[in-house]
């Protein structure tokens, strides 16, 4: 079985880089995992940036039936055991509940050692993430990538385009060291 991967909600933001984690989860790469909050702050968010509600309902609803048992359930009463930033505090909260081994997130300052150190889980960037899952599975991320790229056709995009997005979202280094494998 793929190793649990709790996402916070900033890594689900981008549409490239929320296809691109969904994709190698798919393909058994990691086991997504988020909770109802994680989802709810991501449809906040990007309905704060202007996208139209159905669009993100529509993207949420989705992942909810394409990976059903994705969505952690159970942790609130941690909740309020959590040491870390109280904005992050339900998401450590369900990470652990989830017994996850990684919870990727861009703000990893947010989960200082001490808040974590209890509990068997890593915070991790999404670059180094997605690095590691380079790693490991090179074809399996190389044949994704060129599959996203394939997939989008309003408008069409290269693979030069989705790794100019993903390092755009955040994940410089990824789009950067993905090159030797294509």
């Amino acid at each position: 079985m793929a190793f649990p991967a709790f996402f916070d909600a900033c890594t689900l933001y981008g549409i490239r880089l929320t296809d691109l984690v969904l994709r190698l989860a798919d393909a058994g790469a990691f086991r997504a995992l988020w909770s109802d909050g994680v989802l709810d702050e991501v449809r906040r968010n990007v309905v704060g940036a202007g996208v139209d509600p159905s669009r993100i309902g529509s993207r949420i609803r989705a992942m909810q039936r394409f990976f059903p048992d994705a969505t952690v359930t159970g942790y609130e009463a941690l909740t309020a055991a959590m040491t870390c930033d109280p904005k992050d505090r339900h998401v450590l909260a369900a990470a652990v509940r989830a017994k996850a081994d990684v919870l990727v997130t861009f703000d990893v300052r947010g989960f200082p050692e001490a808040s974590i150190a209890p509990f068997d889980v890593e915070v991790v960037h999404p670059d180094d993430f997605l690095l590691d899952q380079l790693d490991l599975f090179p074809g399996v991320v190389t044949r994704v990538l060129l599959e996203l790229a394939e997939d989008y056709d309003d408008p069409p995009l290269t693979i030069d385009d989705v790794l100019e997005d993903l390092r755009r979202a955040g994940v410089p280094r990824f789009a950067s060291d993905v090159r030797r494998y294509l």
